[in-house]
């Protein structure tokens, strides 16, 4: 019998709670579902997950701080924050604390299975090398998320890996729309408003760049998208 991959759904509203534990059992998923904040997070640091669907609203502890929570615990496991569609302050704070992607209810649970599947499927670049170094002074361990830095120890997460090795790959400016489709691996990029590309290269910036503000290793190309100088 195949292995099914195993979803944690935190959903405190019944009844998208039974419409997404439906929709991925449908869809060939093995799935938990919580609804209480807290119960989430004890879930989910107990049991091994191949991604976690977690709502921002959230009885007895809200969305961000289990997401935190998890982070701070695995820099690996996959995040999916479900936002409200109007708050770009909630995806801005998801991003930031480390979920690797988010969706804006109510969405479309096309759109949905399609992004859990993308970030399943793990395109694979990243597993060409353990190593990735760019210049002399910076190598990133992208097996165990890890880089030196100038000297410095950096923890980087698997998505700003992802980021960091399709750069290094493709020796050209890379426009946004293509990060979106061959890293986050969405299907029409230039139908959809998010700052997700933009929020991760902010981060990427502070990890690498000696003047994140004057950036000479990750740059951009007005017009033509970022590129890694190296």
């Amino acid at each position: 019998m195949a292995i099914k991959p195993k979803i944690l759904i935190v959903e405190d509203e019944i009844s998208i709670a039974r419409g997404l534990t439906d929709l991925f059992i449908f869809h060939g998923f093995d799935v938990v579902c919580e609804q209480d904040g807290q119960q989430g997070l004890t879930t989910a640091l107990s049991n091994k997950f191949d991604c976690i669907l977690l709502d921002v609203m959230l009885p007895s502890m809200d969305g961000f701080s289990v997401c935190n929570a998890i982070r701070t615990a695995s820099r690996e496991q996959p995040i999916v924050m479900l936002t409200a569609k109007s708050s770009e302050e909630d995806i801005i704070n998801g991003l930031t604390l480390g979920a690797d992607d988010y969706i804006a209810k109510p969405f479309s649970v096309q759109e949905l299975v399609l992004r859990v599947k993308t970030i399943l499927r793990r395109t694979g670049w990243h597993q060409d090398k353990d190593r990735l170094n760019l210049g002399d002074d910076i190598t990133i361990d992208s097996e165990n998320l890890t880089g030196t830095v100038r000297g410095e120890e950096n923890i980087f997460t698997r998505r700003e890996i992802d980021i960091l090795t399709y750069l290094h790959q493709h020796k050209r400016p890379v426009p946004r729309t293509e990060l979106l489709t061959n890293v986050w691996g969405y299907a029409k990029p230039s139908l959809i408003d998010t700052r997700t590309v933009d929020i991760h290269i902010a981060k990427l910036r502070k990890k690498i760049e000696v003047n994140c503000k004057n950036p000479q290793l990750l740059v951009t190309f007005r017009g033509e998208g970022y590129k890694l100088i190296v």
